[in-house]
Order: structure tokens, then C-alpha cells, then sequence
């Protein structure tokens, strides 16, 4: 009785007929007639009570399937896809309501979903989730609330009681740009297409000559020897190393589009140790603020994008003062060899590189060094606008002052022969990818 009466729920059905029927019953001591007709209401909605709850709960059973289908992951900042599977095994045409429990990240407090399904009818369900935080996230229940064409009535059931499902770095974009990458037409997402102008090339093998071959590469002694046109085939030269090093620290807490800086690096990095590794180079990932959060050695092994991946899930921001000297110091213990350093990090005025700058020129005498850091939007909206008060032009004059710091920085590293990319968050991977590609184009590693 009591597990009963714990899937019954009224409708908003009898709560209208029941007002009805109280005001009948008031008017009734004016009006006799008002009272009869709200004791035949009265009598006509209990039979209907009666038979709805027949209808419903004629079997123990389960009348109703269902099922959450979710993935084994979710990517974070992207919409993922949660599948629900459902079927009505009444014989008779049944309205649901479905309310799932997603997670209390979603903070979404209204989701309802409302489908009619005819008898034996089957139907998949699908819904988005956008994450934007890294971590674990927990499930509560499926709920299906189910009503005859009656409505008197809903019958609840619930199934998936209870799921947990980790967010990981957004493998999703990584897929998206790595589809294109393998097909070369990176272009369709921003990426601009370069002319190779280097000759960073390495020897592949001799072949025959064919019809729109660079006459340059004419190998002629080959081609004395075989008594036909020879080649020489030359490809690019593979196996550098790339390392994506990240700043954990409080300048990457602030948040953008619910994200934070970090997540956004994070994002990056793994879009870009995969395009790395599809480029035959070798991919590795340093995280750090004031100490060495974690070293990644680059390789290129079958598993290295897991890896990297794994480490990425875990990585957290702190609240610290990144420590670039110690950074400095590990790179130079543990990086041998010539390698492209991509360091994400952020600052918010020209006196903090300042800070920083001796440790950036001593990584660059080894390492082809790339400095990412990002502009704000709210200050490029603000500097957009036109003022209409003092205080107007107050802010915008100040945001006008930061966002010119930022090109400062820009130049201060480029004459220090450092490059850097000065990008909004969302734009973070394509521009990161778009400087990878041209520093490839040009043999700089």
C-alpha cells in the first residue's frame, strides 16, 4: 500500500473538479439545484478515480520501459548528447512527462519533457547537456509520470536510480579538428591554409619521375644508373617536439562563458597534442603555478593522447602566484632538446610581464617559445561603446588603458624574439592551431 501510494499522484484535473465542486456546494444553499449538480460531479469524479487507478496499476509490472543511455564520458563545453529509451506496454494511448535528474552543475531546475506514445510504441528521447566544468558529475533518477487519456491520475515510475559520469578536456573539438586535419581542409573552422616556405624537409626515397614533378629534384645518378628519370622524395621533417604549458594559477580562474580560462587552455592543449601527433610530431604537457603540477614527457606512443588526456582531467587552478623561474629551471632539467613551447597564461597589465620577461628570454635561447594569453571581451565591448555620462568615458578611457597594455606586451615579447598570440577565449584553439601550422610552414623548430 504504501510503495502505492508513493507512485500516485493527482492531476490538475481533479483539483479543477474539485473547486467546482465546492463552489456547487456553497451556491447550493441558495440554489438546491447547484448542490445536486455538485454531488453528481462529486460521484461521477470518484468513478472516474476508481477506473483511472484501474487502468494504471492493473499489473505489478512495469507497463512502462525506460532507459538513460549515457555516454562513458562527457566532453567538457560541449553539447553532449543523452539519449532516454522508452516504450508503452499498455494497451491503450498513455500521455508522460518525463523529468530527468541531471546533474545540480546544470543548476537546470525545469527540465520536463512531454511525449504521448499509442500502444506498444517505442521512441528514443534526446537531449543536450553543456558542461563547463571538468569533474565528476551524478545522476539521480529517470521519472516517468504516466496518464491515461483520463487524466485523473499519474502513475510514477523510475528507473537509472542513479549514474555517475566523469567530464574530460573537450575530446569533442579535439575529434572535430582532427577529422579535418586528417583531410587537410582545417580551413572550414578558420584555419588559414599556408604556403610552405622552408626547406625543413627531409629525404624519403627515390622514384620515378612523373608528370608534374619539380624538375629541382632530378637525382642523376639514379637516373644514369636506371637509364629512365629518377626523384628524390622528400617529406616534411617529422618527430619535433611540441609541449602545451599550462599556468594554473589565480590568473587563469577567470571565468568566461561559465568556463574558466583554464578550462579553455585545457581545451586548446588537447586539440593541439592530437593535431601534433596526426603531423608526425611528438606531443608532451607541462602543468605548473607555484610548483610543477605535472610533466608529460613528449612522445609519440599509441597511447599519448590518453595520457595526456588523463592528466588534463585532473589538472586544478589555485589561487597562487605561478612561479615562471621554477618553470624555467624544470624545462631546462627536463627538455633537452630544441622543442615548440606553447605557454598559456594571462596577464592583466604590462608590469606583470615585466616580472616574468627574463625567464621567457632564457626559455627562447633553447626553445622556439610562443606566449598565449588572452584579450578580455567585456573591456572590447566597453571601449565599442559610446559614452553618454562622465562615468562613461571614466570606464571606457580605463578599459582603453588595459586593452593597450596588452598590445604592449605584445610587442615587448616580439622584440625580445618571442612569439605570442593574444586571443579572446573562444578563439583560443583555432588561433593556438593557426600559429602551430605557420611556425611548420616556415621550418622554425
Amino acid at each position: 500500500m504504501k510503495k502505492f501510494l508513493k507512485s500516485l499522484y493527482l492531476t490538475d484535473r481533479i483539483y479543477y473538479a474539485a473547486s467546482l465542486i465546492i463552489i456547487f456546494f456553497v451556491a447550493g444553499y441558495y440554489i438546491p439545484l447547484l448542490y445536486a449538480l455538485g454531488k453528481a460531479i462529486l460521484l461521477i469524479l470518484a468513478a472516474l478515480f476508481i477506473i483511472d487507478i484501474l487502468l494504471l496499476y492493473n499489473s505489478s509490472s512495469f507497463k512502462i520501459k525506460a532507459e538513460r543511455i549515457l555516454p562513458a564520458k562527457l566532453s567538457n563545453g560541449d553539447d553532449n548528447e543523452i539519449s532516454i529509451f522508452i516504450k508503452n506496454n499498455y494497451k491503450f494511448l498513455v500521455f508522460t512527462e518525463i523529468i530527468d535528474e541531471i546533474p545540480f552543475q546544470f543548476q537546470k531546475r525545469d527540465f520536463l519533457i512531454k511525449k504521448k506514445l499509442l500502444p506498444g510504441q517505442e521512441k528514443n528521447i534526446k537531449y543536450l547537456l553543456r558542461p563547463k566544468k571538468r569533474g565528476e558529475y551524478d545522476f539521480g533518477n529517470l521519472n516517468i509520470y504516466t496518464s491515461s487519456a483520463l487524466g485523473i491520475i499519474q502513475r510514477r515510475f523510475t528507473f537509472n536510480k542513479g549514474a555517475t559520469v566523469p567530464v574530460y578536456p573537450s575530446f569533442i573539438q579535439m575529434r572535430k579538428y582532427e577529422l579535418k586535419a586528417i583531410r587537410n581542409n582545417l580551413t572550414d573552422y578558420g584555419i588559414k591554409k599556408l604556403r610552405k616556405i622552408s626547406n625543413n624537409r627531409e629525404f624519403e626515397q627515390i622514384k620515378n619521375y612523373v608528370y608534374g614533378d619539380d624538375f629541382r629534384t632530378v637525382n642523376w645518378k639514379a637516373t644514369a644508373r636506371r637509364s629512365q628519370l629518377m626523384v628524390n622524395q622528400y617529406q616534411d621533417e617529422r618527430a619535433q617536439r611540441v609541449y602545451n604549458i599550462i599556468d594554473m594559477g589565480r590568473t587563469m580562474k577567470m571565468p568566461f562563458d561559465g568556463m574558466s580560462l583554464l578550462d579553455y587552455a585545457i581545451n586548446a592543449s588537447l586539440v593541439i597534442s592530437n593535431i601534433a601527433l596526426k603531423k608526425h610530431d611528438k606531443a608532451g604537457l607541462i602543468t605548473f603555478s607555484k610548483k610543477i603540477h605535472s610533466i608529460v614527457p613528449a612522445e609519440r606512443k599509441n597511447n599519448q593522447i590518453s595520457k595526456i588526456s588523463e592528466v588534463l582531467y585532473k589538472q586544478e587552478t589555485d589561487y597562487e602566484e605561478s612561479g615562471f623561474e621554477l618553470l624555467y629551471a624544470t624545462v631546462k632539467r627536463k627538455i633537452s632538446q630544441r622543442s615548440l613551447l606553447f605557454i598559456y597564461t594571462n596577464f592583466e597589465g604590462f608590469i606583470s610581464l615585466e616580472r616574468q620577461i627574463k625567464y621567457f628570454k632564457q626559455l627562447a635561447k633553447n626553445h622556439l617559445v610562443v606566449i598565449i594569453f588572452f584579450e578580455n571581451s567585456e573591456l572590447k565591448k566597453l571601449t565599442g561603446n559610446k559614452p553618454e555620462t562622465s562615468a562613461d568615458i571614466y570606464n571606457k578611457t580605463i578599459a582603453e588603458k588595459f586593452r593597450y597594455e596588452k598590445v604592449l606586451i605584445t610587442k615587448k615579447l616580439k622584440k625580445n624574439g618571442i612569439y605570442s598570440v593574444l586571443t579572446e577565449p573562444q578563439h583560443l584553439t583555432v588561433e593556438t592551431i593557426n600559429k602551430y601550422l605557420e611556425l611548420k610552414a616556415k621550418g622554425l623548430l
